[in-house]
């Protein structure tokens, strides 16, 4: 789950994290009560969570209240990807001297958690990334919640050679992975961050990506969540016991289990074919599940074939054949059906399936083969 910066820097704030001061404006009267607290100038940030807002002219620098207002009523009329702008944040303008990179995410290959830093900050990070990559430093972890500062020296002396700078990155490394772990964190990212006029390190971008997972252990940041920005269809499937994620393929998988439903979205790609999504009906036998997978995948009008693939375990495959029949009854399902049942029940599903005038398939290959086929 995505939070808007200014959400992030309020978390920054509450950790200890030095961000500059300032607030989130609605309106051009709230944005001239925020910048006469902080002082002139500001800089006037589109609260949106999708990249390009600078290009986009969503971000600007203003030095006298007449620019700050004409600024933020420009901003409110911008529309950035699709979405317009409901939030300004409003913060004191910060003398940058130097910008570094810092953050905190999980590298998933290695199973660990990974601070990354780099001495090039900024909005070139991803170039620096691709064209230097030896610039970019990796710290792991290795299993630790708390900062090993024994291991960790060498990096802050790669990035500084001021003592007093050592030590505060340190510190603000500490918050910043305190943050990370008390809030299920997949990601807090401090870009740029920066040596200030006063020569102190200080947040001036903050981005915080919170595990949807764990929102039932965070109801503090569960109530962050701008619904503006979320699928319909992924948060319906979740109410419903469902894994959902939409993709840009034809193809609707339903399968039960993780593994399989990856399984069965490279096979799709191997074949030639496009997967419309990631769906998982997990290990319960209830009918439902399958009628409620098939309405959602409906609404997407790039579906041209559904792909049901189930590897019956827990899973009963006569409990999802009836699931398809009670679809069947009270939906029109205008696009073909490829089904491959095996495992639990597998003999009584087909037979419930072959007198409704449905075709099954044992083999996974032959089903994706034949769901691909019918998208061409």
């Amino acid at each position: 789950m995505k939070i808007h910066e200014y959400q992030a820097r309020n978390l920054f704030a509450q950790y200890g994290i030095p961000v500059a001061a300032g607030d989130v404006a609605q309106t051009p009267e709230e944005a001239l009560s925020i910048a006469r607290k902080a002082g002139l100038p500001v800089v006037v940030k589109a609260q949106v969570l999708v990249g390009g807002r600078g290009k986009a002219g969503g971000v600007k620098v203003v030095d006298n209240e007449a620019d700050l207002v004409s600024e933020f009523n420009r901003i409110k009329q911008l529309n950035i990807k699709g979405y317009t702008v409901e939030r300004l944040l409003i913060a004191k303008a910060v003398d940058i001297r130097k910008e570094y990179y810092l953050a905190v995410t999980i590298d998933n290959i290695k199973g660990d958690v990974v601070v990354i830093a780099c001495a090039d900050g900024g909005v070139e990070i991803e170039e620096t990334a691709k064209t230097h990559p030896e610039r970019i430093i990796k710290f792991y972890m290795q299993g630790a919640k708390e900062l090993d500062e024994a291991r960790w020296a060498p990096v802050a002396a790669q990035l500084f050679d001021d003592l007093r700078l050592r030590k505060s990155v340190t510190a603000i490394l500490q918050k910043l992975l305190k943050l990370f772990f008390e809030k299920d964190c997949s990601l807090a990212e401090i870009n740029p961050f920066v040596i200030n006029g006063e020569g102190n390190l200080m947040a001036v971008d903050a981005k915080v990506i919170i595990d949807d997972n764990a929102l039932d252990r965070q109801p503090e940041a569960a109530a962050l969540r701008d619904m503006k920005y979320e699928d319909p269809d992924e948060l319906e499937a979740k109410t419903k016991g469902l894994s959902f994620v939409k993709l840009e393929g034809n193809v609707g998988c339903i399968v039960n289990g993780a593994g399989l439903a990856m399984g069965t979205m490279d096979g799709v790609n191997l074949l030639g074919g496009r997967p419309a999504n990631f769906l998982d009906v997990g290990g319960s036998s209830n009918p439902e599940k399958v009628l409620n997978a098939l309405k959602i995948i409906l609404r997407n009008k790039d579906v041209k074939v559904i792909l049901i693939n189930i590897f019956g375990g827990i899973t009963r495959c006569d409990d999802i054949a009836n699931g398809i029949l009670t679809a069947l009854k009270q939906i029109q399902i205008h696009v073909p059906m490829v089904i491959r049942l095996t495992g639990t029940n597998e003999k009584e599903a087909k037979e419930l399936l072959t007198s409704a005038g449905l075709r099954t398939f044992s083999s996974m290959r032959q089903a994706v083969t034949e769901a691909v086929k019918a998208t061409k």
